[in-house]
């Protein structure tokens, strides 16, 4: 049974694809293509640009602006007033004074990988990728990409630890070992980047 969602406010245009029991809140704007997976929550007041793609299970809190042509994995978190953006040298203007169409600039976008994290008020400048299961602590400016796992916090945003699925930050046990204090999960640090271990 399909109990997909849609305000009656919300403002979504030609061509978007939208999954089973996901729920589009008031005053969203969702424009043409984008395509939002299957049990998914996008919040009021978000922006979800052309031909976006947002995976399943995916949380969008209110007032993200998620910028084309942003890719979303499946599980992904991006808190209240997230910006993602899509233009590396912004300008209303050229030289010559005339207003900037969009076909003025190479659109470049961020990648966010699956169970990623994004905290509340962070800004992520694009080209970067997030990596899968990384925790962008509250308030962060992201200017490079995000490892695997890894906890960034900060303007710009440094990595200070790494996190488990769960998003607690692992405990080391030496020699390269680490666990998750909720799970028990273990994880290794190999050639620089965090692997879970099955």
């Amino acid at each position: 049974m399909n109990d997909t969602y849609i305000s009656p406010s919300a403002l979504v245009e030609s061509n978007v694809s939208i999954g089973e029991s996901t729920k589009i809140w008031h005053n969203s704007h969702i424009r043409n293509n984008a395509n939002i997976g299957s049990g998914c929550v996008i919040g009021e007041n978000v922006y979800v640009g052309v031909k976006v793609k947002i995976g399943n299970n995916s949380k969008i809190q209110n007032g993200a602006q998620i910028y084309e042509p942003a890719d979303l994995g499946n599980g992904v978190f991006i808190g209240p007033q997230v910006v993602l953006t899509n233009d590396r040298i912004p300008r209303s203007i050229s030289p010559d004074g005339t207003l900037k169409s969009s076909k003025d600039w190479d659109l470049v976008g961020v990648i966010v990988n699956e169970g990623a994290s994004i905290g509340a008020n962070s800004t992520c400048i694009a080209p970067v990728r997030i990596g899968k299961w990384a925790l962008v602590g509250a308030g962060s400016v992201v200017t490079k990409d995000v490892p695997d796992y890894a906890l960034v916090v900060g303007n710009p945003a440094r990595q200070i630890a790494w996190v488990s699925e769960a998003g607690q930050k692992l405990v080391d046990e030496g020699g390269n070992e680490f666990r998750c204090a909720v799970t028990n999960a273990r994880y290794r640090l190999e050639d620089g980047c965090i692997k879970k271990l099955d």
